[in-house]
């Protein structure tokens, strides 16, 4: 039996014309045991050492795996079958590298196949005490005042052994490798970033599925390339309860590089942080990126451009997407916002002092069309007072907001709020106040320290009385085009600032609103061209 399942199996991975087939290594034949009790890592150790050699292809047959850290190699296929289960270990000193399966420097390695491979997770709820993250504290200190109020602690959920254990080991970490392959296989309740390549080139991530708590699986995101060229990742789903896809360009492993030439596709992305983001920790760049044909459900946030390193994004499109958020527990970053850009120093984020960090980052050219939004936040959209953005273009797109009445965050005032940008481009955007909605809501856009602005083909009503459908504040050169005033518009733009200038009305159906436009505090009479 075992000669015809291992026949069988070389007959999957031989070449063809009476090529030489590749070598099998078993790693029963190399004493594992398939039982979840037993140590495996020395086993299929030892099975990798022996394909590294020539070559060949490392099989894991149904059973199930316990291991610590196990070392690829170059030349090497780890095929996990269906029904088979590799588990990290939950012995912290089985581990020699931070990762289940760790690679550095190695080439043409494969990891595929239709099993598991599980981090064994766990989480404890606790009070959060005096635990502080500068990123998430404004709403600590909204659900802090309102458990306050209950006369209840402020609880949160921290990995199993948190403040006592060192170990949290990422399921794949692959340093510096090159022409990688990671197709097919269930990545589940990893106890850090589930797939975290740094430096890593013509990297293939296809076909397979990441999951972690979105209740309570903090630090658990799912694919994190760092500083990578040439990454594809494709016909995935990746429900984590960190971020789900996160772009980095870091010095954790060793200089920060450039990550790009990075493609997205076909792929669902649940989170209870960041379904989609362009990281904070920055440091370089991240550029040449495209994301189509993508699905983001039940997401705190959908889609991110956060700098606070110094780096820059460019030439970025993100297209034909559908995205709906929520508002999950206090101690996820995001708002249910669909969009968020934000461009800001380390020491504007954290209050401390950072007397070597680098300038304000940047981000231009990114282009975002064709996306359906359901959300709750609002999406914010803002460059620096030192670094604005330059060319950002949303197209093509219909965003439903809506309140959750329950949630002590509820923060939202407009629909989409820009600020700090030039050469922005908003053509074809509706914007629909959903049910149930809220008394705070305003204006459906609001767009302050802008210049070169283009309004084209705008849709939107204000969701209060009183409140313009769309308010500029010191807007410098914008022409508004091809817009239409909704049913209820009392005014459909309101122009204030003293820097508020040239602001050109072109071919606009603005007969629906009481007062079409408004020259609003401090700005001048002559402000508007029609």
């Amino acid at each position: 039996m075992r000669a015809l399942l291992v026949a069988l199996l070389m007959a999957t991975v031989s070449p063809s014309h009476g090529a030489t087939p590749e070598a099998v290594f078993n790693v029963k034949d190399n004493g594992a045991t398939g039982r979840k009790s037993d140590d495996a890592r020395p086993a299929i150790q030892k099975a990798l050492d022996a394909a590294g050699v020539a070559g060949g292809t490392v099989y894991l047959p149904p059973g199930e795996y316990t291991s610590g850290t196990l070392h690829l190699r170059s030349h090497v296929r780890l095929l996990i079958d269906s029904g088979a289960t590799l588990y990290a270990s939950l012995d912290g000193k089985a581990f020699d590298k931070a990762a289940l399966l760790y690679g550095e420097g190695v080439d043409n390695i494969t990891i595929e196949g239709r099993g598991t491979v599980d981090g064994q997770a766990s989480y404890i709820w606790q009070d959060n005490g005096n635990f502080d993250d500068a990123l998430i504290r404004e709403n600590m200190l909204l659900a802090a005042a309102l458990a306050k109020t209950q006369g209840k602690p402020l609880m949160r959920a921290f990995p199993a052994g948190f403040g006592k254990e060192t170990m949290y080991p990422h399921l794949v970490l692959l340093l510096r490798c090159k022409d990688v392959r990671i197709a097919g296989l269930s990545f589940v309740r990893s106890r850090s970033w589930t797939i975290n390549p740094y430096a890593c080139e013509r990297l293939t991530i296809d076909g397979v599925y990441v999951h972690s708590s979105l209740k309570e699986a903090v630090w658990a995101d799912g694919i994190d390339p760092d500083g990578c060229k040439d990454v594809h990742i494709s016909n995935s789903t990746i429900e984590t309860g960190d971020d789900a896809i996160v772009l980095w360009s870091s010095n954790i492993y060793g200089p920060a590089l450039p990550c790009e030439n990075i493609t997205v596709t076909n792929c669902r992305l649940s989170s209870a942080s960041s379904a989609l983001k362009f990281c904070d920790g920055n440091m370089n760049c991240i550029r040449h990126v495209t994301v189509d044909n993508t699905v983001i459900r039940d997401s705190n946030r959908g889609i991110a451009f956060m700098l606070y390193e110094g780096g820059y994004v460019s030439d970025v499109v993100l297209s034909n997407l559908t995205v709906e958020c929520r508002r999950h527990d206090w101690f996820w970053w995001g708002d249910g916002d669909p969009f968020h850009f934000e461009i800001k120093r380390r020491s504007e984020v954290d209050g401390q002092p950072h007397p070597d960090q680098p300038p304000a980052g940047s981000i231009r050219n990114v282009l975002i069309r064709n996306v359906v939004a359901h959300g709750q936040g609002t999406s914010m959209i803002h460059g620096h007072p030192d670094s604005w953005l330059d060319g950002v273009s949303l197209e093509n797109i219909k965003l439903f907001v809506s309140n959750d009445p329950e949630s002590p965050l509820q923060k939202t005032v407009d629909a989409i709020e820009v600020r700090w940008a030039r050469n922005f481009k908003l053509k074809d955007v509706e914007v629909v106040w959903d049910k149930p909605s809220s008394a705070k809501w305003q204006s459906a856009l609001r767009v302050d320290d802008a210049q070169d602005l283009e309004l084209d083909e705008f849709r939107g009503r204000p969701a209060a009385a009183g409140a313009p459908a769309v308010a500029f504040t010191n807007v410098d050169r914008a022409t508004v085009r091809n817009s239409n005033a909704l049913p209820g518009t009392d005014l459909f733009l309101d122009i204030a600032g003293a820097t508020s200038r040239a602001i050109r009305l072109v071919g606009n159906d603005l007969g629906a609103a009481k007062t079409p436009y408004r020259i609003g505090a401090g700005a001048k009479e002559a402000t508007v061209v029609q």
